[in-house]
């Protein structure tokens, strides 16, 4: 299973501490004590384990006009909008919800150059809430591909207020290609043009950088 290097800081910190209870379990005379804390180091290892997954994706060879998914997780917002950020025009917003179960690796809704960033220290409100977008940690990443722009949002959860984005205005990004992560519960905002046609649902589970969100109408 391939890890995100997104992650390694807290992989290896939590590995260590589940090493560390193990070995504690070991030496534990009362068997019910050592059974649980064996029991807590077998959990917190896969749990860290599979929360930075970092799979492999297939990127549609027909890329010219769509938008794809830059996160897992499940649709909780579509809905028009007027963008007076980065798109300076009316727009559509999908809006994405990560469980602590998803894949939280980012990846890129367009080939093209980042123009825009922005990045927001913020309050703990839950991803799934509204507001987050507008209250909690997030960064603003615009891109453009000399067609049309999108601006993704990536919005820490209520858990954990940590996201990791290390690319920079005037970086080229290729569609579907890893640009960070958010960690422990999170929501990916995507802004678009206004004429996008919308092909995904309300309550819609979607694969980041393999499901199309959405594309222009002459597509």
């Amino acid at each position: 299973m391939k890890l995100t290097r997104y992650g390694t800081d807290v992989i290896v910190v939590t590995l260590l501490l589940a090493l560390g209870l193990f070995v504690a379990g070991m030496f534990v005379d009362i068997l019910a004590l050592r059974i649980l804390l064996i029991l807590l180091a077998v959990l917190l290892a896969a749990f860290t384990l599979y929360f930075f997954r970092d799979p492999e994706r297939v990127i549609p060879g027909e890329s010219d006009g769509i938008v794809l998914s830059p996160a897992d997780g499940k649709v909780v917002v579509i809905r028009d909008v007027v963008d007076d950020e980065y798109l300076k025009a009316p727009a559509k917003q999908i809006s994405i919800f990560l469980s602590p179960l998803n894949v939280h690796v980012n990846r890129a809704p367009i080939s093209g150059t980042v123009e825009h960033f922005i990045y927001n220290t913020g309050q703990f409100v839950a991803a799934f809430h509204d507001k987050a977008s507008e209250l909690n940690e997030r960064t603003h990443i615009g891109i453009t591909n000399g067609r049309f722009r999108v601006l993704t949002k990536q919005i820490a959860g209520a858990i954990a207020r940590r996201i990791v984005c290390p690319i920079k205005v005037g970086d080229t990004l290729s569609i579907g290609e890893r640009f960070g992560m958010i960690k422990f519960g999170s929501r990916t905002d995507i802004i678009v043009p206004a004429e996008m046609v919308v092909d995904v649902q309300l309550g819609q589970m979607v694969v980041g950088g393999e499901t199309v969100l959405c594309h222009l109408p002459n597509a």
